[in-house]
């Protein structure tokens, strides 16, 4: 299968399916039904041998419960990566108010969260009827979203996956880290991301850029506007209260909860950051 093949085809789908449109029957705001939610992707492509995944095992990265692609997906490779950018509308609304989720970004978290499956599940097919094996790991039943060593979750290292899709762009090229954890690409840093792992042999992108946080301008907009005080210059980020502010949204607009504030009204919102 051709890069361009794939590409066209995930576009075509993220254009066209219901899911990528808030539907009516759930939307936080009647004006809300029929919003979009995320725009166009950009990818990126990683031989699953790349000894940056290997990397990512080290107890100061991610961990030993960082799950290599061929562990996933026998005969595993290339990894491939999307990110997701918001729409316009999902980001200028989630910067009006610095201090609370706006509606609008808390249906890209959730109602996004349930299209970016469907989005993995349709590129699983394209690339199984095409003969190849392929597999989505933040679908699969075995991802996990802590580390199986740490239960108290007021350490840093609690909030570490055995597969993060923003480690996995980096690899993939997609951009590099930022203060806030999040990743800065050529579409920004407001967005998701998600990955696919598959036996068919897709060129890999490269990286332009020899920097886990080369983008990264450190102005510190992102500390700003963080309304639970998680992001410093000096540190980066802190999960423990970033979870926390999570949660108190979570307890307002359950099932709906998200923030985002460090990704908007920022020089990394949509595209990389100019010194």
């Amino acid at each position: 299968m051709e890069k361009s093949v794939f590409e066209n085809g995930i576009c075509d789908f993220i254009r066209n399916d219901p899911g990528n449109y808030v539907a009516k029957e759930i939307a936080l705001r009647p004006d809300l039904a029929g919003m979009r939610i995320f725009e166009e992707p950009i990818f990126g492509y990683a031989a699953s041998s790349d000894p940056l995944f290997a990397g990512f095992k080290k107890s100061e990265i991610i961990g030993n419960h960082f799950m290599m692609p061929d562990v996933w997906l026998g005969g595993a490779q290339t990894v491939i990566s999307f990110f997701l950018p918001f729409t316009q509308e999902i980001k200028k609304a989630n910067g009006a108010n610095l201090n609370w989720p706006a509606d609008e970004w808390m249906h890209g978290r959730i109602e996004g969260n349930e299209f970016q499956w469907k989005i993995c599940g349709h590129a699983v097919k394209m690339l199984e009827n095409d003969g190849y094996t392929a597999l989505a790991p933040a679908s699969d039943p075995r991802f996990s979203a802590k580390n199986p060593e740490v239960e108290d979750k007021s350490r840093q290292e609690y909030y570490t996956s055995n597969w993060s899709d923003r480690h996995i762009a980096y690899v993939c090229g997609l951009g590099t880290f930022g203060l806030s954890r999040t990743l800065l690409t050529a579409k920004g840093t407001a967005g998701r991301f998600s990955s696919v792992i598959t036996t068919a042999v897709f060129e890999p992108s490269g990286r332009r850029y020899e920097k886990i946080d080369e983008y990264c301008i450190n102005c510190g907009a992102c500390a700003l506007n963080c309304p639970a005080g998680a992001i410093s210059i000096e540190k980066g980020k802190s999960h423990p209260p970033c979870s926390a502010f999570l949660n108190s949204v979570l307890e307002q607009h359950k099932p709906h909860y998200g923030c985002g504030k460090c990704q908007v009204k920022v020089p990394c919102e949509n595209e990389i950051p100019v010194m």
